[in-house]
């Protein structure tokens, strides 16, 4: 397998994104079309704007400031000009390929200025033949779909020992006991500011203040010494 040394610049044609800008701000989830940006947030909102619509796709929108890319199938407005629209050379690289690999490289965008003209586009990256780009492409999604299957089970689980908390407090609070009121076993103390620097975990006496006070439970988390 034989591997042949590019410039991002070669594998990436470039587009100014200016025609393709929102011209109101007024996003409403209703709308059609989404207003993107290359950065976390990705999609600003939607627009029903029907002109400047980017629909060359697939493509990918680099921030030309952070460095920051996204891969878009769909159609899309943008929310400024402080990015480049970047369209694959397909004879040479598959789109979501070079997606992935422009993702782990390292880059000190620290300054504030433009980075893919002079400086990004000129970084020089080995890529291998359509096919072995295809499988690879084929493995990182199929370990991306493990990962995000993953993260759903992690967020069902945390859910349901959230609600096995709950009924072990329900069970220990509200069980066969004989009720009290806590004034029968505790002292109220109020008009009182206990200094800080008479908190120990030695202390004999349980501070509890407003915010200890939960549903069927209080967060013991300070202690008073004796005075």
């Amino acid at each position: 397998m034989e591997y042949k040394e590019y410039e991002l610049g070669e594998l990436l044609y470039y587009e100014q994104p200016t025609p393709y800008i929102v011209e109101s701000t007024d996003y409403n989830d209703a709308y059609e079309t989404p207003v993107l940006t290359a950065g976390k947030s990705f999609i600003l909102g939607y627009t029903d704007e029907k002109e400047g619509i980017y629909d060359q796709l697939p493509v990918i929108i680099f921030d030309d400031f952070t460095t920051a890319s996204q891969y878009v199938n769909f159609k899309f407005k943008v929310k400024s000009s402080a990015m480049k629209i970047l369209t694959p050379v397909t004879e040479l690289v598959l789109p979501k390929y070079i997606y992935y690999r422009i993702q782990i490289i390292q880059f000190d965008h620290s300054t504030h200025k433009r980075y893919w003209i002079q400086q990004y586009s000129k970084i020089r990256v080995s890529i291998p033949p359509i096919p072995e780009q295809e499988c690879i492409v084929a493995r990182i999604e199929e370990l991306f779909s493990q990962l995000d299957a993953g993260v759903e089970t992690l967020k069902k689980t945390k859910a349901q020992l959230a609600v096995y908390r709950q009924a072990v407090l329900k069970e220990a609070f509200e069980g066969d006991y004989p009720r009290k009121q806590l004034k029968e076993f505790s002292k109220a103390i109020s008009g009182f500011a206990f200094k800080s620097s008479r908190y120990t975990p030695e202390g004999d006496y349980v501070v509890d203040q407003i915010g200890n006070v939960k549903e069927r439970h209080f967060e013991f988390f300070r202690y008073l010494t004796k005075t």
